[in-house]
């Protein structure tokens, strides 16, 4: 690599870093982690509600094949 590319990839790695501590202890970092937590709880609502209609459904459409 020359000089130009390595410091170009150096810049880069550095400012994700700074971006990733930004995003943790920056402005309104405890408001962002709490609107993750909800996100993903409510994520995980949706995909039990779901796996649980399909699987109602499931058993309603064997039960009713086999009374008739």
């Amino acid at each position: 690599m020359d000089i130009k590319e390595r410091t170009r990839k150096e810049l880069e790695e550095r400012i994700q870093a700074l971006e990733g501590i930004i995003a943790r202890k920056g402005v309104g970092a405890s408001y962002r982690q709490k609107i993750d937590r909800i996100q993903r709880d409510v994520n995980i609502a949706l995909m039990l509600g779901a796996t649980s209609a399909i699987l109602g459904l499931t058993i309603w459409a064997v039960t009713r094949s086999n009374k008739k």
